[in-house]
This record gives C-alpha cells, structure tokens and sequence, in this order.
C-alpha cells in the first residue's frame, strides 16, 4: 500500500481526486479535511487517503484472514476477532447498521440471513467512508469490492447501488 497515507505529499497532490465543489443535491457541505497538509493527528478512524488499488489489496488481506501475496500482516484469529460481533444486543443509535447486522472492530458484520435489504452472506463485513467510499468483503462468496467516491456528503443511494451491481454479477 504504498499510496496510502494520512495526507498526501507535494510531489502526488496531482493525484488527489477532488469532492464536489457544491452538493449536487443541494446538501450543504461536509467538512472535510485538507490532505495536503500533515494532520495534527494520524487516526485510523479518519483520514486516510489512499488509491483504489491500495484499498482493494487492504480488503484482499482481509479475505486472506491477514495475508496478501504471500505476506502476512495479521494473525487469521486476529481477522476472526475483528471480524466478530462485539456488540451483541446493545440497540443502535442511528442508521450506520441494518437489520441482521451489528459490529465488529472496525467494521459492519452481516449476522444473518434474510433480513436485511441489501445482497450479502453472512459473515460479509463492510464499513464506509466519509466522503462517499465504500468497501466489503464477503469470505462466502470470497470476493472484494471497493467503491472510491469523493462527495461532501453521504451516499447511501450509491453505496446500495454499488453493492447491488456486485452481487448481481455473481453466477454460481
């Protein structure tokens, strides 16, 4: 991963893809941060900036409970203990999961089967970004998916979109 980084040096700031100006929607504006410059504090909970190739490797290590390419980064049980329910029956505050899902460390798990709105196995575990990125693994059908997106403000109708196209593609 090595275009991942907590901000982004002078030499790639030509890379940098930039978030809508105004809100299509009329939404007004998310702050977001300025990736041009070093952050106060480099936290994994927000912003990372990276390619799409990089976060799909990320996602690929861990469907490979920890390995990518031969290399491992991080223990399977480690994997496994964040990738479990660490929540159990405590209610959710807001939307960030839906039925059948709760959380792990890190991310969204899918627990069961048939009640949620969107495609997945159970055992899929996803999280997404604050401008609009959105990853899933889903270890039953042993695939990755990525979406990069830079919009001020959340996009669940793309994210749902996104995650429908994935799994309409599949054949078994």
């Amino acid at each position: 991963m090595a275009d991942t980084a907590f901000w982004v040096p002078p030499a790639r700031q030509c890379r940098i893809a930039e978030p809508f100006a105004k809100d299509p929607e009329g939404a007004p504006l998310m702050e977001m941060g300025n990736v041009r410059e070093p952050p106060a504090m480099e936290s994994g909970g927000t912003g990372l900036v990276g390619t799409a190739m990089d976060y799909a490797r990320f996602a690929q290590m861990l469907l490979g409970k920890g390995q990518c390419d031969g290399v491992r980064l991080l223990g399977p049980r480690t994997v496994e203990y964040m990738t479990a329910d660490h929540t159990g029956n405590i209610p959710a505050r807001d939307s960030l999961v839906k039925p059948g899902e709760d959380f792990g460390l890190g991310f969204a798990l899918r627990l069961a089967t048939g009640v949620n709105p969107l495609p997945g196995s159970v055992g899929t575990f996803y999280w997404s970004g604050m401008a609009g990125t959105n990853f899933f693994v889903d270890p039953a059908q042993d695939i990755v998916a990525v979406m990069m997106v830079q919009a001020p403000n959340q996009r669940l109708w793309y994210r749902h979109q996104f995650r429908n196209l994935v799994y309409a593609c599949l054949v078994d």
